[in-house]
């Protein structure tokens, strides 16, 4: 039976037919009308949108209110729960860096941080002694969407640069405040990727611009009081297929140009000594390799799969010569052991790696040469490296947790070996780990690999198939979902779910390869792991078909929409934030922003009739067919530069028009938002909220 009932007729939108050949290939797009021709210039201004996809956007709202209306009351009790499990006048513990130590803070009812910073040796808890430093809701007044990208403070301390993005598409404004008078000064500069890179002196700074096609393509120099237009361009990447960021160093010795895609690195480098000079390549691009820079002194430590080091291995170069030729390994690679990043101190280089599935940092003793561990016992958990703001240190920084044990922040000094607590996660409305399971369990793949399934339940949850489960997925990009405490799900556990993450392929949850087996021509490994994943909570009885409800954002909405056409009988519901679901239009559009970068991930199917039929035999999208979906509801921001709002809105249209079924087929765009949704973190809760909501529905759960 239904849980949607009396829903009005839902938008139907025009069939508007575009025909596409490529490689002799004929295909025809019914919906491509939604995407704006002017979508550059909408982005800077939403106002300008088409009137008339403004207007199916609104109907699709307007239905997905009438589908969702009976959820209201649930949604603010799921709000206010979520709510009450956060500290709203929490503030972080600041962090050493000269004569102070600088760190964050919100106050009751605060939807921005504030920045603040006090003397060094101070008393962290003392809150009379804080200087504010920037006031995020002071910044966001009056704006509908605003989020920050940080303050960075000058070697002297005089100063802050600071960006903000008002409408969501990720361009961002970078000031200069004076962190003295809490004046900004007269700087302004446009369209950057949010953030920029002292010079020593605190005269000056370096940053990256966006292009038309909000891509990183320059790095500039600003010199304070003079206009951007009289900015120097240090450095100009040519090959739109490449990322770029520009960094520092904690010596202040060198600005690092990180230019990259998803599988090829390099750096260049320019030193402060000469802020003028040209900066000098340290390893030309070479496909397939990677590499990671950062300071050690008289050397530089180089992360790096060169070699066949499928796991990477770290090296170092003397910084007078830091070429290829001069690299000498210092941490060999281990096959299984993946190295995830490393930093280097005056005595000590760490590294985070991640083995069986785990994390644990590693530290070395850059003298002796002695190693040892810093890992937990718990059978899954998430660690966080933050390190340290100086170089001349011997304590770090990391946080743990796991899907039971709220967040714990220890100082840990590398010579004596000793962790200090410096926080515990504080859950206001209360929270007893012993009323909670964690588990770690293995579901067998299609072809024998054990994909490694997370779970949170409720002790007095039974394991019989009658508890709804929602599973939650990603695989791409090598990047792993940790097993980290989430006081959201909370909601849902404390209503009898399951809630699961499955590591499919395309993470690194379990090694390099565990990415490479779930992208390019191996990318549907990712979607058979995730049917795999509900199969066995299945078999197990720690749910079943009909109570699983499936999640996934951007390209875990590309997974959403694949195991949607592959096994819809196996899911009730799924839930696909700004999925990436109309992949090969997107790959074949090499004006988006995110396209030729991505070309390593997915395939080009411009120039490749492989990775055309490749792409074209999963692309959600292009392969819905006539079949009964489950309920479904896609979320997407109109000012999302990384998936447009078209993707979402095109494939909802053509997954109504297809379904054999009645299950609604919901379309929530928001109006003032990009990618990240809703930009203050009440106003995240309430699309948490939405979504769980829909969730709990589904279930038979309200």
């Amino acid at each position: 039976m239904s849980v949607f009932k009396n829903l009005p007729t839902p938008p139907a939108a025009p069939k508007k037919p575009v025909t596409d050949t490529r490689h002799g290939i004929t295909r025809t797009d019914d919906y491509a009308w939604l995407r704006a021709d002017n979508w550059q210039a909408m982005f800077k201004d939403p106002s300008i949108l088409d009137p008339e996809i403004r207007k199916h956007l609104e109907a699709e709202n307007a239905y997905m209110n009438a589908a969702m209306e009976d959820t209201k009351a649930l949604q603010k009790t799921l709000f206010a729960e979520m709510r009450g499990r956060i500290k709203e006048d929490d503030s972080s513990v600041p962090m050493k860096d000269g004569a102070y130590a600088y760190g964050t803070f919100f106050v009751t009812g605060g939807e921005q941080p504030r920045y603040f910073r006090i003397p060094r040796e101070a008393n962290a808890k003392d809150e009379t002694i804080r200087s504010v430093l920037l006031d995020g809701d002071k910044e966001a007044g009056g704006k509908a969407y605003f989020r920050l990208a940080g303050l960075d403070h000058s070697t002297d301390h005089s100063r802050g640069i600071w960006g903000y993005d008002d409408k969501g598409s990720e361009f961002f404004t970078l000031k200069v405040r004076d962190l003295a008078t809490g004046e900004d000064l007269p700087d302004r500069i446009e369209n950057t990727g949010g953030g920029g890179v002292w010079a020593p002196d605190g005269k000056s700074f370096f940053y990256s611009a966006l292009d038309e096609n909000h891509r990183p393509s320059k790095v500039f120099h600003h010199i304070l009081g003079r206009p951007q237009s009289e900015d120097r361009l240090v450095y100009e990447e040519k090959d739109a297929g490449f990322f770029m960021g520009v960094g520092g160093s904690l010596l202040d010795d060198f600005i690092y140009i990180d230019i990259h895609d998803h599988e090829t690195s390099e750096y260049r480098l320019l030193s402060t000594k000469d802020l003028m000079a040209e900066p000098r390549v340290v390893a030309k691009r070479q496909t397939g390799i990677e590499y990671e820079m950062t300071e050690g002194g008289d050397v530089f430590y180089i992360l790096t799969n060169d070699g066949g080091a499928k796991d990477f291995k770290i090296m170092e170069a003397p910084v007078e010569n830091p070429g290829k030729e001069n690299w000498r390994e210092v941490v060999p690679h281990k096959p299984g052991t993946l190295i995830l990043s490393q930093m280097a101190y005056a005595r000590h280089l760490i590294w985070l790696e991640r083995k069986d599935g785990l994390p644990q940092i590693m530290i070395r003793d850059r003298k002796t040469g002695e190693e040892h561990a810093i890992a937990f016992a718990e059978e899954a958990y998430s660690l966080g490296l933050s390190g340290a703001a100086e170089y001349d240190t011997d304590t770090i920084r990391f946080s743990y947790s796991s899907m039971t044990t709220p967040n714990q922040l220890y100082d840990y000094n590398m010579v004596t070996r000793k962790r200090t607590l410096l926080k515990t996660q504080e859950v206001p409305s209360g929270h007893n780990p012993e009323d909670y399971v964690t588990r770690r369990v293995f579901a067998p793949a299609w072809d024998g690999v054990e994909v490694p399934v997370t779970l949170l339940y409720r002790k007095d949850t039974p394991l019989d198939g009658s508890a709804p489960c929602l599973l939650y997925g990603y695989g791409a990009y090598g990047i792993t979902i940790p097993a980290g405490f989430n006081t959201n799900c909370l909601s849902l556990v404390d209503r009898g779910f399951v809630y699961a993450i499955a590591h499919i392929r395309g993470g690194k949850d379990k090694g390099f390869q565990w990415y490479e087996d779930g992208k390019m021509g191996k990318k549907t490994n990712t979607f058979k792991d995730f049917v795999a994943a509900a199969d066995y909570l299945n078999q197990q009885k720690f749910t079943s078909y009909t109570g699983i409800i499936a999640e996934g954002g951007s390209a875990g909405g590309m997974l959403m929409g694949a195991v949607a056409n592959m096994a819809p009988e196996k899911f009730a519901g799924i839930i696909a934030a700004v999925p990436f679901v109309d992949v090969l239009n997107t790959m074949l559009d090499d004006t988006l922003p995110l396209t030729p970068p991505e070309w390593p991930e997915w395939g080009n199917p411009i120039d490749s009739k492989d990775d055309y039929h490749h792409i074209a035999s999963y692309s959600p999208y292009d392969n819905v067919g006539e079949k009964a979906y489950p309920p479904i509801l896609a979320l997407g921001g109109l000012t999302d530069p990384r998936v447009t709002y078209w993707e979402p809105a095109k494939w909802v249209a053509k997954v109504r028009d297809k379904t054999t079924g009645a299950a609604p087929i919901l379309l929530k765009t928001n109006m003032d938002a990009g990618h990240g949704g809703a930009s203050g973190r009440f106003q995240r809760l309430e699309e948490i909220a939405f979504e769980y909501a829909f969730a709990i529905k589904v279930a038979g759960k309200m």
